[in-house]
């Protein structure tokens, strides 16, 4: 194939059976498994084995997880040590890339990847991606503290993995019905067939790069606002816009200027995204727990998506994921900074659902290229030019 297509569009990088969608039908399945139903029914440990394994697990075997993960949240005092270095203005995608990529400094992760073809020993890459996925929520939670100069709360055995998420940002019990909204975003966001930061961590992984570096890879490349990034950007976008009543002059502004309105479009859906739905649809599930009143920023995005509905609708632009995710962690006292960093933390288990399916039958990606430069010309002495 020697044909160019800006950004890959369409081209096939990989087989994979961890997920599919349909982006004409709004279908997203994990490992065959409807999102919606995972999203209501199962829980981010029994999604994240689902994605790992191939199937949903026994009763026995997600006792089993679950224990490893909680076994594994607490990080060693050197990472903690490190993170206090690191500039507090720092972006938390920055500090989590950081972070991720000196664990292995700390922790063995490279026994498998010895420079052979393959890695098969299925022990060792279950057990390092329980490290990582551990690990994830702890060093996300840990650095909202630290970076403010406080000590970070430490990890609780006793709390489900959203809710020790939860406590660790907020140092209270966490309200379970508010743990039960973080359990499901992190459902929703865990894994997306193979997008830019998938991918990234594909060809990493496909160099025999410790598990460590394959994570750190695909965190750099969700850190953009054109992928995992976007969520932050449509919080600051409401606040912006300040009210429903200047949607629509606000909008109309930013379409004759060809601006980007987050949140709205997908390379893929051309219906409005499934998980976007469900995010709505938890959105004012909050707001009925508490009591009824809809935030100002819920209001102007229900207004928006309303007016681009209208506007957008027939080039098959909708909302998507990070339409409702930023509003609804921002309700749950979550920095918008810190959304991307969430979002890492749940497609850790896609990132390294891949990466296993990666080293099965690894081959290392050496994508070709359509040249556009000089033919061979001759050097010129720099006194002669």
């Amino acid at each position: 194939m020697s044909e160019y297509l800006p950004g890959l569009e369409g081209v096939p990088a990989t087989k994979s059976n961890i997920s599919y969608l349909d982006g004409k039908k709004g279908i997203l399945t994990y490992r065959g498994y409807r999102i919606v139903d995972l999203a209501e029914h199962s829980s981010f440990e029994e999604t994240s084995l689902l994605l790992l394994d191939g199937d949903l697990p026994r009763q026995d075997q997600l006792q089993e997880f679950d224990r490893q993960l909680r076994n594994n949240r607490v990080v060693k005092y050197n990472i903690r040590e490190i993170m206090k270095c690191l500039p507090a203005t720092g972006h938390p995608m920055e500090m989590l890339q950081t972070s991720v990529a000196s664990l292995g400094m700390f922790y063995a992760g490279d026994e498998c990847l010895t420079g052979s073809d393959r890695c098969e020993d299925l022990h060792y890459i279950h057990n390092m991606s329980i490290k990582i996925i551990a690990r994830m929520a702890t060093l996300v939670a840990m650095w909202q503290h630290i970076r403010n100069g406080y000590e970070p709360f430490a990890p609780r055995k006793d709390l489900n993995y959203a809710g020790n998420l939860l406590y660790m940002f907020t140092g209270v019990e966490p309200d379970p019905f508010e743990a039960r909204i973080i359990d499901a975003c992190l459902i929703l966001h865990a894994e997306h067939t193979i997008n830019a930061s998938t991918f990234a961590a594909l060809v990493a992984g496909s160099t025999l790069a410790s598990p460590y570096l394959v994570v750190a890879a695909a965190i750099g490349t969700l850190a953009g606002p054109l992928h995992g990034g976007a969520n932050q950007r449509v919080v600051e976008m409401l606040r912006e816009i300040g009210s429903p009543d200047k949607v629509q002059a606000w909008l109309d502004k930013k379409l004759a200027n060809k601006e980007i309105i987050w949140g709205m479009g997908h390379r893929e859906y051309k219906v409005k995204d499934p998980r976007a739905i469900i995010l709505q649809k938890m959105m004012q599930q909050l707001m009925d727990h508490r009591g009824g009143k809809i935030s100002r920023e819920f209001e102007t995005a229900l207004a928006l998506e309303a007016a681009c509905e209208e506007r957008l609708a027939s080039k098959g632009v909708y909302a998507n994921v990070d339409f409702y995710s930023g509003i609804l962690y921002s309700e749950l006292g979550i920095k918008e900074d810190q959304f991307t960093s969430i979002f890492a933390v749940a497609r850790s288990a896609g990132w390294l659902a891949h990466w296993r399916e990666q080293l099965k039958d690894n081959r290392i990606f050496r994508p070709t290229q359509v040249y556009t430069g000089y033919a061979p010309r001759d050097y010129t002495p720099i006194d002669r030019r």
